[in-house]
């Protein structure tokens, strides 16, 4: 058994349409990186952290699937699960669901790096931040 944890809310409003009347592709990213900042706040990485020090964070991979459209009006719920963690990088999915039809609308998987911002280079994550996604992917992986 898998558990998502939510990071994300939202609606589609009328003005993320595009011409053919559904949620446009530029708005699915918005409301998936909305959900990112979430799932990084839940492991430990604060805004105050990020300001406070070096600490960088970087998406190096995105991949996204599309496959319910939505339309304006249908609520959205976003969950996250860890899949792969290392000293450094960490692979993340979302899965956007039509909350009404429980439907998933769209999947978006990321690679993210850790890295000094001052060095320009990759950094292990802060102790406190790995040990608080390994147990985030324990529990994605039932254990």
């Amino acid at each position: 058994m898998s558990v998502h944890v939510t990071t994300h809310f939202g609606v589609v409003y009328p003005g993320e349409t595009d011409h053919m009347g559904h949620l446009n592709v530029a708005y699915y990213v918005q409301k998936f990186d909305a959900a990112t900042w979430n799932f990084f706040f839940n492991i430990g990485i604060s805004p105050s952290m990020l300001r406070g020090s070096s600490l960088g964070l970087a998406a190096v991979e995105q991949v996204l699937n599309y496959k319910k459209e939505l339309m304006p009006g249908d609520v959205i719920e976003i969950r996250t699960r860890i899949l792969d963690l290392s000293e450094k990088k960490v692979r993340f999915r979302h899965e956007m669901i039509h909350r009404e039809s429980e439907q998933v609308a769209a999947t978006c998987e990321l690679l993210g790096v850790c890295f000094d911002r001052d060095a320009h280079k990759s950094r292990a994550f802060p102790k406190e931040v790995l040990e608080k996604a390994k147990a985030a992917l324990s529990a994605s992986q039932g254990a």
